[in-house]
Formats: structure tokens, C-alpha cells, sequence
């Protein structure tokens, strides 16, 4: 006699429902609210950036993870500007400046914030009084007149030098002529001969020719040399003369410039009282004094407001300031968010333009500053993986934090622009980097790269999902008046903004979640807009919410209809209807792109008398994944621990997924493997109206799967193409329950009972169900309540051992008698 079977719970309308009703005291439309202001729901992670905020020390830098989309750009720029709305800034302004002593090393000035401008001013004001002062002392009546009288003396003794000189020639009987060489001339002294004068060559060769006595000639010769050596001697005299009359105009110069520049190079070294500042002026004065000429060159012509430029040589350009971080106009704490995080802006760079001899050249007025210098004394934002791609960037970016200091060079990895180099003075870092990435980048840091750990201590994780309570709600309501606001868009009535919570509970996959991806709520909030204004709402509500969703699968579903297609033609064969000995329907999700969406598959098992035990079909043609294959190895260790307790398994089965011709991974079919099994072994029939998910373990538990709603959802819209009869449903595990969030019309035909769903604890409970027959439970001796499914399935496999047996005993004297003909042959 066949035991009786219990009734079978299936979920009720309510139980399957997950429609939201949050209504809030005076609120009806999103015109009562205020626009959301804070971050929602992601406590834990603000916690942890707060700590990240408040530690000193190095190291302390901040790593934001979560997947895109869940607001953490937006989210921490505004958490990080409301925390630091009080907080004092630490700014310094940097300027970089010539290095007297090595212009390859421009030095680095520091000063408090404002100060940086006032002193590249005052450096410009400075440099232009003093170029706008000295050549009027030069061209001064005073100045004139002790130029002309030191050049008087000096030129008056020179000229006497030399008249006394040109007395003795006369005297002598010679002259000082100037001979053309070349492209110069040259003085040399010559006899008179008949008030003539003439070289000695000349008279050499008259001698000879016996037209001029020879012992005068030898006369001319030796006063000749003597008034030479004569000459040498007061021309180095003359030489002397040149030189002190210039030493002495040199301190005619400097006597009268000197006090000038002194005076206002001290006037900024005491309103600059910065050691490095004072070491820099003194050096400014040092070589402004050390160079006067400086002042005559580039001078504008009579009729000329300045020199033209190819006349002018920038004298004074080593004097100049350049200002790369300047703090003057700043009262908040720096807040820098780099986009384009690539080693020039990043970092900064030295710039190199050719100069007019074609040269490649470079100096401290081509140091530019980077984001990370602009973001001292605060924060600097990066995403992560941006800047894990870009070259050279990651480990400049470890060097700089580790050494609390920025070094500005120039990036040439290829040495295209080799040229002249120059090596600035280090920049002291003070600055909290936030990285923003996804948790497997964060993971793979860790794990690599050993810097990683010592320089990004915090980790702040931005959830996926957030709990749905009254709060939660609220603020999803805030956030659709924020968007409405900012978009300009109408106003959502009550209905449309419980429609957008309840996809925001639809994306988080679980009832008691909500999805804090507010990139996506965002977007349907908009869709919906366009939706009330074509369908004419004044006030956007649930079904121009439901019709933007529609929208958006409707853009995305289209292999999902080309599936459906096939199951309507019956090119891919599922029943949905009767029964079948050895079938089942299974249930899959596929994935396109950015959409899932969930539809049945035929699963079928053979048995046979053999000891291969269950065969992967799937494995054996290597189109099973490594968790469908473990799936099938747990089933098969509970049908030994269920029934091979005292026989052993005599049996060879097959399972495969029919018309699969792609891989299979997964193991939320591992339940409805054993059912089809059972069902093969025992030919009991199954329902075809009845589909089935869920994985198992050894001891027969159901187990919670992914994909519940695309699977239920997937499974109706066959039966719903096929015609509902009222029995058919979906067996789900118990713990998938919870997360339930069916479309309206799936829950219609619930509340109708035109569809069902089943939700269990244990393989039995599926038996029951799939069979309406007792899955029965073990007795004594290893036996099983007499007329279920279990003893049908026990009786089965003790038929199939005892076979197994008397087919090995009976075969084995025909392979002896076998043994011995052949023996005989051979003999």
C-alpha cells in the first residue's frame, strides 16, 4: 500500500509579494521633500574614511572600493568638503628660483600662503626699478661729469706716455706710421730719409744696389732697436693705463649703483625673513653687482618704446620668479579630483623649447606644477585603475609618499628629447591620496605589491546594497527630488517614487536590500521623466515608471526574444505540460552584456545494470565547468549514502542537459539531476509543468542559487506562450525565498493560481511534488518506508546488484572452459 503524501506548501501571493508601501506623514509627491544631502547608506565606509582623516603619520592614505556606479566619486567629494568645511587648511605657496651657484639645480622657496605672489611681485617690481634706475644714473649729469674726469686723468697720462715717446722718434730722426694687415692695422717705427719715411727692407735693398751708405743704414738699425724695446715699454705702460681707467670707471659704476641695489634688496630681505629667502637676495645682489654691463644691453633706440625682440636677450630672466603653487585666493582645504592621471600631470613637468642657436634647453621658468602639488596640504583624488595604466606613474607615485617629497622631471621613457636637464630642488609632500577602484584591484595590490600595504592603510568599501528600512527609503525619496531638481524634471507622485525603490530592491536582488548603484537609479528616474511626458502625466507615477522599465529590457532583451522564439516554434524542446519518465525541466540564466534573463532546459537520465556509476555527459565532452562537474559528484555521494549502505551501487547513469551545445557551469541544477535520476531508476514519471532549481549537499539540503527571479520569471513566459493550466510552477530552495521580487504579472498569475511556486527544504519535499508520491524516509535495516519513492529506488538497486552478481558468477566458467579449449588448441 503506497503511503499517503502531505500537502504541499507553496508560497501565497502575500508570502511572494515584495511591493513596497513606505508612506511618510504630509508627503505625497517629491515636491515635499528636500533634496538629498548626504551619502546614503554607506556608513561603514564613511567611518572608515573619517579614521583616515584624523590619523597622522605616513601611510595613512585611503583606498575606496565598490563597483562603478554606486556614487563614490560624487559621494566622497561631498562627505570630504562638508568634513572639511572647519577644518584649518595647512597651504604653502612654492616658487622656484635660480640657483646663482649651480643653474642646473633651481632652488625651491617656501612661503606662507599669499606670500608666494607678493614676493614674485616684488621680485618683478624690484629687477624693473633697478633696470628703470641705473641707466638714468648712467646717463646722469653727475655721473657724466666723474666718468669724463676719470677718463680725462687716465687719457691725459697716456697721452703724455706717448707724446714723450713720439718726441724721442723725432728726435732720432723717426716716425710712428700705421701699416694695413689684413683686416687690421698695426703701428710700426720707420726712419726719415729726405723728410720721407721708409722701412728698413726699403733701404736694405737701396744699399745694395749702392744707392744708400751702408753705415747709415747700420745707424737707422741700431736706434731702431732701441727705440723698439722703448716701444714695447710704453705700450705695455699704455696697456696698464686702459686697464686701471677701466677698474677705475668699473668703481665709478659700482660706487654709485651699488647703494641703490643694496638698499632695495635689503628692503626685501627684511620683509622676507625666511633663511633660504635672505640666502637667495644676497645672491641676486651678488650677481646684479657682479655684471653692470647688464643694464646697457637691449636699450631701446631714440623713437623705440622697447627694444625689438631680436635685439634683446632676456638679461634679466634669472631673476624671475616662477610661482608654481599659489595659495593667495584659497581659504578651503585642497580638494583635487585628476582625471587624466598621466605622469606630466600628475606629477608636474619640465618643459623644453629650442632656443634661437636650435638647441633643445630648459631652466626653472619651465617648471610646471601637478596635481599632486596642487593637492599639499589636502587631498588628491585618482581612480585607480586610470592611474595603474598609465607608465611610470605607479612607482613615482609609491616614491613620492614613501619620501613624503615630489621630484619634478621630465617623463622620456623613449630619450626622444634628450637635451640639456635640470634637476629641481624636491617639493615637501603633505598631501592624503584616495584612491577610488574596484575590490579586485585593491586585492591585487595587496597581494603584489608589498609598498601597497605600508603607504594605503585604509580601505574604505562602498556596499553594492543597502538594508531597506524607512531611513533607506526616505532617502531614496530625497534622491529623486535631487535629480528632479538638477535635471529639471517633473515632479514623481507617491505611486512612481515606491516604483523607483522597489527597482532599486529589484537591482539589489534580495527583499531586504536596496542597491546603492545610484548611477542606475538616476538614469530610470530620468527615463521615467521622458515616459510622463510622452504619456502626458503632470506628475510622473508607477506606470511611467514600469513603462521606463519595459523600456530599458526592451533595448537590451533581444536575444532573450530570439530564445523565446525558439521555444515557441519548438526548435528547443521543453515540456510544460503531462509527464515523463527519466525528464526534467532545469532552469539557467544568461547573461548578455549588462542583462540577465532566465529560461528552462531539458534534463534527461538513463540507467542501466553496469558499475560505470553516474556519467557527466556533459564532463565527458568537456563542456562542464568545474562547479557543475563538483555538482554532479555531491549527488552522486548522496545517492551512495542513501542507498549503498548495504549493497553497493550496481548502476550506470547518464545525465545531460539536452540540447546544450555551449559550456555548463553551475550547480543549481544538482537537485534536479537527482530528481531526474530517481525518476529514470524507479520510472516514476515527473510533472513537465514543473521546473526546478537548486543545488544540494550529500546529506539531501537544499541549497540557496543566484538567479531565482530570472529563473521563475523565465520558466512562466514559456508556460505563458504555451497557455497556463493552473499546475505549473517552479520548486525553488526555501532560502531563495527572501529574495523573491517577481514582476507584477508573475505575481498576478500567483494571486490567481495559475502559477505556483515551491519553495523546500529537502529533497524529499521535491519528490513529493514532482511525483505526488511519499519520497518516504529510512526505517530499520537500511530499509525504507514501504511503497515510496525511496524503496521503489532501494528495491531498484538491489535488483540491479544481485544481477550484476549472478552475471559475473555465471560468466566466469565460461571463461574457464574458454581458457582450457584454447589450451588445448595450443597443444
Amino acid at each position: 500500500m503506497a503511503a499517503k503524501t502531505k500537502k504541499t506548501k507553496e508560497l501565497s501571493y502575500k508570502q511572494a509579494s515584495h511591493r513596497l508601501d513606505f508612506t511618510f506623514k504630509g508627503i505625497k509627491s517629491s515636491a515635499d521633500m528636500e533634496p538629498c544631502q548626504q551619502i546614503i547608506g554607506q556608513e561603514k565606509a564613511m567611518a572608515a574614511i573619517r579614521t583616515g582623516l584624523k590619523v597622522k603619520g605616513r601611510g595613512y592614505n585611503i583606498f575606496i572600493s565598490g563597483i562603478s556606479g554606486t556614487g563614490r566619486n560624487t559621494a566622497i567629494m561631498h562627505f570630504l568638503e562638508q568634513e572639511l568645511k572647519n577644518v584649518k587648511p595647512r597651504l604653502r605657496d612654492f616658487c622656484y628660483v635660480n640657483n646663482f651657484k649651480n643653474e642646473d639645480k633651481p632652488r625651491l622657496l617656501i612661503f606662507n600662503p599669499g606670500d608666494g605672489r607678493r614676493f614674485k611681485r616684488d621680485m618683478g617690481y624690484l629687477i624693473s626699478s633697478i633696470r628703470k634706475a641705473v641707466p638714468k644714473i648712467f646717463m646722469s649729469e653727475d655721473y657724466k661729469d666723474r666718468h669724463s674726469r676719470v677718463s680725462r686723468e687716465f687719457e691725459g697720462r697716456q697721452k703724455e706716455l706717448i707724446g714723450n715717446f713720439e718726441d724721442r722718434l723725432t728726435a732720432d730722426g723717426f716716425v710712428m706710421v700705421q701699416l694695413q694687415s689684413g683686416m687690421t692695422t698695426r703701428n710700426e717705427i720707420q726712419p726719415l730719409v729726405d723728410g720721407e719715411p721708409n722701412s728698413l727692407d726699403k733701404l736694405e735693398k737701396l744699399a745694395a744696389e749702392g744707392n744708400f751708405s751702408e753705415s747709415k743704414l747700420d745707424e737707422f738699425r741700431r736706434r731702431w732697436d732701441s727705440l723698439r724695446r722703448e716701444f714695447d715699454v710704453v705700450s705695455v705702460e699704455s696697456k696698464k693705463l686702459s686697464n686701471k681707467l677701466d677698474d677705475a670707471l668699473e668703481k665709478l659704476d659700482y660706487s654709485m649703483i651699488a647703494p641703490l641695489i643694496t638698499d632695495k634688496a635689503s628692503l626685501l630681505r627684511r620683509r622676507y625673513q625666511i633663511d633660504k629667502v635672505v640666502s637667495y637676495l644676497d645672491e641676486v645682489e651678488e650677481a646684479l653687482l657682479s655684471d653692470l654691463d647688464r643694464f646697457r644691453e637691449a636699450q631701446p633706440r631714440r623713437g623705440e618704446q622697447e627694444a625689438p625682440p631680436y635685439r634683446k636677450r632676456e638679461p634679466f630672466e634669472e631673476f624671475s620668479v616662477n610661482l608654481i603653487l599659489d595659495h593667495a585666493e584659497t581659504n578651503a582645504v585642497p580638494l583635487v579630483v585628476e582625471k587624466s592621471p598621466s605622469y606630466k600631470n600628475l606629477f608636474g613637468s619640465l618643459e623644453r623649447v629650442v632656443d634661437r642657436f636650435g638647441y633643445w634647453r630648459t631652466d626653472f621658468t619651465r617648471i610646471f606644477t601637478g596635481s599632486i602639488i596642487k593637492a599639499t596640504g589636502g587631498f588628491l583624488l585618482v581612480n585607480a585603475m586610470d592611474l595603474l595604466t598609465e607608465p611610470g606613474v605607479w612607482l613615482n607615485l609609491k616614491r613620492s609618499i614613501r619620501n613624503s617629497e615630489v621630484e619634478i622631471a621630465a617623463y622620456d621613457p623613449f630619450y626622444m628629447m634628450a637635451g640639456a636637464g635640470i634637476k629641481p630642488e624636491p617639493i615637501p609632500l603633505d598631501v592624503k591620496v584616495v584612491l577610488i577602484g574596484q575590490s579586485d584591484t585593491y586585492n591585487l595590490l595587496w597581494q603584489w605589491d608589498e609598498d601597497f600595504k605600508r603607504i594605503f592603510k585604509i580601505k574604505a568599501e562602498f556596499d553594492s546594497v543597502i538594508k531597506l528600512n524607512k531611513k533607506n527609503v526616505k532617502q531614496y525619496f530625497r534622491f529623486i527630488k535631487l535629480i528632479t531638481d538638477q535635471v529639471k524634471l517633473p515632479e514623481f507622485d507617491l505611486s512612481g517614487m515606491q516604483a523607483i525603490a522597489e527597482y532599486g530592491q529589484r537591482l539589489s536582488g534580495q527583499r531586504n536590500k536596496m542597491t546603492s548603484r545610484f548611477s542606475s537609479i538616476a538614469d530610470l528616474i530620468k527615463e521615467s521623466a521622458l515616459c510622463a511626458e510622452q504619456n502626458k502625466s503632470k506628475q510622473v507615477n508607477r506606470q511611467d515608471v514600469e513603462c521606463a522599465v519595459e523600456q530599458k529590457k526592451s533595448r537590451v532583451n533581444l536575444i532573450e526574444e530570439k530564445v523565446q522564439e525558439m521555444y515557441d516554434n519548438e526548435t528547443l524542446l521543453v515540456s510544460t505540460s503531462g509527464s515523463a519518465t527519466g525528464q526534467i525541466n532545469g532552469l539557467a540564466v544568461y547573461k548578455v552584456g549588462e542583462y540577465s534573463f532566465g529560461r528552462p532546459t531539458r534534463i534527461t537520465a538513463s540507467v542501466s545494470l553496469g558499475r560505470a556509476g553516474i556519467i557527466n555527459v556533459e564532463r565527458e565532452a568537456d563542456l562542464s565547468g568545474p562547479i557543475h562537474t563538483k555538482g554532479v559528484l555531491v549527488l552522486t555521494g548522496y545517492l551512495r549514502n542513501l542507498f549503498a549502505q548495504d549493497k553497493p551501487m550496481a548502476m550506470s547513469a547518464s545525465i545531460t542537459f539536452e540540447q546544450s551545445y555551449s559550456g555548463v557551469d553551475g550547480d543549481s541544477a544538482s537537485a534536479a539531476e537527482i530528481f531526474v535520476l530517481i525518476s529514470a531508476l524507479t520510472q516514476i514519471p515527473i510533472k513537465q509543468g514543473i521546473a526546478i532549481t537548486g543545488s544540494v549537499n550529500q546529506h539531501g539540503e537544499i541549497q540557496p542559487i543566484g538567479g531565482v527571479n530570472e529563473k521563475i520569471e523565465g520558466f512562466y513566459d514559456v508556460c505563458k506562450s504555451r497557455r497556463l493550466t493552473g499546475s505549473q510552477g517552479v520548486i525553488i530552495p526555501h532560502q531563495n525565498v527572501q529574495e523573491l521580487l517577481l514582476r507584477s504579472d508573475v505575481l498576478e498569475a500567483v494571486k490567481k493560481g495559475k502559477f505556483h511556486i515551491y519553495p523546500i527544504k529537502k529533497i524529499e519535499e521535491g519528490i513529493e511534488i514532482l511525483t505526488g508520491k511519499t519520497a518516504g524516509k529510512r526505517i530499520r535495516n537500511n530499509k525504507f518506508t514501504p511503497g515510496s519513492v525511496f524503496a521503489k529506488a532501494d528495491d531498484k538497486l538491489r535488483q540491479m546488484a544481485l544481477l550484476l552478481d549472478r552475471f559475473g558468477k555465471d560468466a566466469k566458467p565460461d571463461n574457464d572452459s574458454n581458457k582450457k579449449h584454447i589450451s588445448k588448441k595450443k597443444l
